[in-house]
């Protein structure tokens, strides 16, 4: 059984779709990227899930119970970072954190084992007794952390988890998802996409409201601009000759050229998954008497699927 599932989730705001039939599951064990640019539909969609907001149509499951039709068992289950990570800003940390167990139903032992081990899990120790409004952001990021995780949740909801962290603490809260992520069902809206490539084992992406894509990160590297593309320095002023050469490869989809300076020639070739080798390229060329001076293969970005996704998408 899926631990989240929606099933043809709409939302309108007058004449705004903001989430347009959106389906998707996710099983325990996985860590699930919600990704979109601003205005997306990103949180709008984990509101409904989480049962904080109705849908106009369409369905939210969390361990099998409707969000909405059942939302008590459903957030039995469910641990949820909103953005902004609201929380009482005159409470100590430690006096909000044992609020939420109580809340949760948790009994004082229970409570106080589970919250000595969150304190130690996500660095909470120092500021456990200030008040919250006095935290930098990154520490009341922490706080939503750990108040999301205080009941031991099946799936977990993160609204941008490492926002406002510094580089070492955004380490530390991935290293945090991924020690927990093989228990859990995990979704992570987030705009930032190394996160994705650091902790994700699926991305979905979405824009104005629309599910364009669900795969793992490298499927959709597979799918980047810049994936199979050689480029070659040559030592030729006129790349014609290398270009006629190439062009008549049954691997090569197209060779342009990049610039040329002082005599050298760089060229960018397109080719198919399976690629042909350096040296088979090399050695048709240097037949002919073209050197080859410098080589590499393009690498393929995240960034580069997300542009040409996005755009697409908002053409259509």
């Amino acid at each position: 059984m899926a631990l989240v599932e929606t099933r043809d989730l709409v939302k309108r705001f007058g004449s705004l779709t903001a989430v347009d039939h959106i389906s998707f599951s996710v099983e325990r064990g996985e860590v699930v990227g919600f990704l979109g640019p601003n205005g997306a539909g990103k949180s709008t969609a984990m509101k409904i899930i989480s049962g904080f907001m109705e849908p106009t149509s369409g369905q939210a499951f969390i361990h099998g119970h409707d969000s909405h039709a059942d939302p008590i068992p459903a957030r039995r289950h469910l641990g949820y970072l909103p953005e902004g990570a609201p929380a009482y800003a005159d409470m100590t940390v430690g006096a909000f954190l044992e609020f939420v167990a109580a809340m949760h139903g948790m009994s004082k032992p229970k409570a106080n084992l589970r919250l000595a081990e969150l304190v130690e899990r996500v660095d909470l120790a120092d500021v456990w007794n200030q008040r919250i409004e006095q935290l930098s952001k990154g520490f009341k990021r922490r706080v939503g952390i750990a108040q999301a995780l205080v009941h031991d949740p099946d799936a977990l909801i993160l609204d941008e988890p490492t926002d406002g962290l510094d580089p070492i603490q955004k380490y530390e809260m991935r290293n945090l998802i991924r020690s927990i992520a093989k228990k859990k069902a995990i979704i992570i809206s987030t705009h930032i996409l190394e996160e994705v490539e650091a902790v994700c084992t699926r991305a979905i992406i979405i824009a104005k409201g629309r599910m364009l894509a669900d795969a793992t990160p490298a499927e959709l590297l597979a799918r980047a601009p810049a994936n199979g593309t050689l480029a070659l320095a040559l030592a030729t002023a006129d790349p014609s000759g290398a270009i006629a050469i190439l062009s008549k490869h049954p691997g090569v989809g197209s060779v342009d050229v990049i610039h040329r300076v002082n005599g050298v020639c760089r060229i960018a070739v397109r080719t198919s998954k399976a690629y042909p080798s350096v040296e088979e390229f090399t050695g048709l060329l240097g037949r002919s008497n073209i050197a080859v001076t410098e080589f590499y293969v393009e690498r393929a970005t995240l960034d580069d699927v997300f542009r040409q996704i996005t755009n697409h998408g908002a053409e259509n």
